[in-house]
């Protein structure tokens, strides 16, 4: 499956494992970028830096103008402490490449290698961002001002489920808005043996679990995926002592914005009820997270056009479920048309092994696949847009 030279191979593999030695956590990719701007000066690529503290973007403009499209990377770790045994493990305590940004960094750096030597119309944007794991770097590059001009934006996403070439171009949502609530509950505390006297703040947030339960199963239509989940429940501080206060804080996923609202109110609903029901009072708020990743269908449609024409309509997996995870690429699309591919790199013998885990790994040979397809994809959409105009 030779999409590029063994040469370039070898050397995204050797970007790559470079990175992955020296991870950053978001906002601390000084030492990243650092090695993005010196490799796009070796391609004769201008650069701008800084932007959004520590993202780059590089551009390359061909002779004959035309449409300007960008292709993203992020380059985030994540702060999970490395188990692979790889030789070119992190050599950083508790900092680990255990979602791919590496991989993503080094196809990137592999299209632009490409498209500086093909590259006939228009210009493109190579997006390098900081921070998506959580620190939403996708909206400081947008507020930067220097995507204005772009007419679409695409990216890679290494994903372990599938097998390298194979991918996944779904046009609509394929992730989740990734909000997050809080729940307060101030009850009255008292002594263990006069529960009579007190306000037991545990009990109050124990029906609360409960009941959020309901929400999906009972409220929601089923068609529409969601999910609501207590993560992290606090209270109390002695064994013989009831609780005044407690505290539950979880996560919402959902792919719509009805569903979306649909959950908050009746988590408001039930949460304010059961302090009703026992005498508590209860605070709700709500953390608003990543929105939906919602893929165009113009794009959508380039993005499967290419990878027919590299790897043949076989390499397409058809899927109809979005993922409930959140990614920060949604803050382009909602700007600018564009489309996130799932890229196949499921390694031999780590099939069960997700992403975010400390033995994370994936298969090398997805760089090749992932560089070809976005510098294809870069010029397929330069020359469509170029027809429309």
């Amino acid at each position: 499956m030779n999409t590029v030279s063994n040469d370039l191979f070898q050397y995204m593999v050797r970007i790559r494992r470079q990175i992955h030695e020296h991870p950053e956590l978001g906002y601390q990719e000084e030492n990243t970028s650092a090695i993005i701007t010196e490799e796009l000066k070796k391609l004769g690529i201008k650069a701008t830096t800084g932007i959004g503290k520590t993202g780059v973007i590089g551009q390359i403009s061909s002779n004959q103008d035309g449409p300007v499209v960008a292709l993203r990377a992020d380059m985030d770790a994540l702060a999970i402490h490395e188990e692979t045994g790889l030789e070119f493990a992190s050599k950083i305590d508790g900092i680990m490449h255990a979602c791919g940004h590496d991989g993503h960094v080094a196809m990137l750096l592999g299209a632009a290698s490409l498209l500086k030597e093909t590259l006939k119309t228009g210009s493109v944007l190579l997006v390098f961002q900081p921070a998506e794991e959580g620190g939403g770097g996708a909206q400081k590059i947008m507020d930067s001002g220097l995507l204005d001009k772009a007419k679409a934006i695409f990216a890679c996403h290494l994903d372990r489920h599938y097998k390298v070439g194979k991918l996944v171009v779904q046009a609509g949502p394929i992730s989740a808005f990734t909000d997050r609530f809080n729940i307060t509950i101030k009850g009255k505390g008292g002594h263990a043996a006069q529960p009579h006297d007190a306000i037991d703040a545990i009990v109050v947030a124990s029906l609360i679990v409960m009941s959020l339960q309901t929400i999906v199963s009972r409220e929601v239509n089923p068609m529409h995926p969601s999910i609501v989940s207590v993560g992290q429940i606090n209270g109390g501080s002695v064994p013989n002592a009831v609780a005044e206060n407690a505290r539950l804080s979880g996560t919402i996923r959902t792919t719509d914005t009805h569903t979306r609202k649909l959950i908050m109110a009746g988590i408001t609903r039930i949460a304010n009820a059961a302090g009703t029901l026992h005498n508590a009072n209860v605070d709700i708020e709500f953390v608003k997270g990543y929105p939906s990743v919602i893929n165009t269908l113009e794009e959508s449609v380039i993005a499967r056009t290419v990878i027919k024409n590299i790897l043949g309509e076989e390499a397409l997996v058809d899927t109809q479920f979005a993922s409930m995870g959140g990614e920060d690429f949604s803050f382009y699309l909602e700007k600018i048309p564009g489309c996130l591919v799932r890229l196949g790199s499921q390694k031999a013998g780590l099939e069960s092994i997700p992403a975010h885990s400390s033995t994370f790994d994936f298969d090398e040979n997805a760089l090749g696949i992932g560089a070809a397809f976005m510098a294809e994809t870069a010029k397929l959409t330069i020359n469509h847009l170029s027809k429309k105009a």
